[in-house]
């Protein structure tokens, strides 16, 4: 162990293994170690009778759930957008087989209705009246029209003065219109984006129809077949194709700092590998991190798919927050056995929020509900924490924690920024989308 390396990863969750793998392609010599004996962290698959062990403390779940090995439970749940571009820029897609998510929705004014994403699927939606339809056709083919280096299609606004709120004005949309745009299409869990330069704002939204497109499901997001604990382990298996070295069972990975207070290697059972720049999740360094918030999540077992989602056996639903009066989103994922994480006939729905208050059921009730009735339901939760440190000082690049969305941007967003700080540089993701096509059945 006594080797040197640019780069020591500590922790196996998803980021730490997507950046592993970023910088082990980059040609960067990678130390990858964790103190679990597993991939994945806190981004790990369980089967039904470690699920029934981490949240009820037994090691037998009713026969009637069927077989444990017949279920990988995320313990954290999210489908995706961007992260296909890191897919398919690593070429990480040739240890995984992925499957469309069958259908996107949103909740609003007391009812479950799917995200329209064009401007023919507008024309279309119970969501909107007759008069906003037309409004709202208007306001997408805009969005779909309008090419950054096309000054001819910007109409004249420049989008990088121009408030998404000016933008929106424009074509008079009422506040139900703007709520699902804003949160289940560009996929803001705030209402902040409507004051700041409206360019990310209709990025956000092309981004949302070329995926559509793309996946050719009736939804933006992928989701692995057998979980998202599959993600971890494909990285790391390419972070290793290109040289990098893993070390699992670690414990008491202790960082060294030289006179400088810059990093200069990390001891585990008295021995040292030295590195220039380590990369930890926030569990490593607990010294550099301040609590940001909590997450509260309910996982449920049930025998249907949630209803109201066109018998969808996959889908998620975003709950904008002004819809139950809260600060913040709440979001349902369920996926079932045609993904296999499942046995037939069986459906896993999570349900996720940032927690406003000391009582995280009473919170998630609302979303809970819409699931109609479950077989089992786990809740667990969980502190939000972010880096303080100033990484030019130290060389420790950390990552925060994950927040309760249930599709991959801020995750992806984290990655990209902290590899940008490690490296110095641009991450190129101008890659060709076609190389991801979901699985067919």
């Amino acid at each position: 162990m006594d080797e040197e390396y640019d780069v020591i990863v500590l922790g196996t969750g998803l980021k730490e293994c997507i950046l592993s793998g970023l910088l082990s392609v980059d040609g960067l010599k990678v130390l990858h170690m964790d103190r679990n004996d597993y991939y994945g962290g806190e981004s790990t698959s369980l089967n039904l009778t470690q699920l029934w062990k981490h949240f009820k403390g037994e090691d037998k779940p009713p026969e009637q759930l069927g077989a444990s090995r017949d279920y990988n439970v995320d313990m954290f749940m999210m489908a995706n957008g961007s992260l296909v571009r890191i897919l398919i820029h690593t070429d990480v897609t040739k240890y995984l087989n992925f499957k469309a998510v069958d259908g996107s929705f949103v909740y609003n004014k007391s009812k479950i209705y799917k995200v329209p994403a064009t401007d023919v699927e507008a024309l279309k939606s119970p969501l909107m009246g007759l008069f906003e339809k037309r409004r709202a056709r208007k306001f997408f083919i805009y969005v779909q029209d309008y090419d950054e280096n096309d000054p001819k299609s910007h109409e004249g606004l420049d989008l990088t003065k121009v408030t998404a709120k000016e933008l929106i004005s424009k074509y008079g949309l009422e506040d139900d219109t703007i709520d699902f745009i804003g949160h289940a299409l560009a996929l803001y869990s705030s209402d902040n984006y409507l004051d700041q330069p409206a360019l990310d704002f209709v990025k956000r939204m092309k981004l949302y129809a070329e995926s559509l497109a793309r996946f050719q499901g009736g939804s933006p997001y992928i989701y692995p077949l057998y979980g998202l604990g599959e993600l971890p382990q494909a990285f790391a298996r390419l972070s290793a194709v290109y040289g990098g070295t893993y070390m699992l069972n670690k414990p008491e990975c202790k960082i060294e700092y030289g006179d400088d207070g810059k990093v200069i290697g990390v001891t585990s059972v008295g021995e040292t590998a030295k590195c220039k720049k380590v990369v930890c999740d926030p569990s490593y360094l607990p010294d550099k991190v301040k609590k940001v918030g909590k997450v509260a999540r309910a996982v449920c077992i049930m025998s249907h798919p949630i209803p109201d989602t066109n018998d969808s056996h996959s889908a998620q639903v975003i709950v904008p927050q002004k819809q139950l009066g809260r600060k913040s989103d709440m979001y349902l994922f369920c996926c079932s056995y045609a993904h296999n994480v499942a046995p037939k006939g069986k459906f896993i729905a999570f349900v996720s929020t940032e927690a406003e208050t000391d009582d995280p059921k009473v919170e998630l009730e609302p979303g809970i509900k819409l699931l109609g009735p479950v077989d089992e339901i786990f809740y667990d939760n969980y502190d939000r924490y972010e880096p303080t440190n100033d990484h030019t000082a130290d060389n420790c690049f950390i990552s925060a924690s994950y927040d309760p969305t249930t599709h991959f941007e801020t995750t992806v967003n984290d990655v990209i920024q902290m590899y940008t700080k490690i490296t110095g540089k641009a991450l190129d993701l101008s890659v060709d989308l076609s190389a991801a096509s979901a699985t067919e059945e």
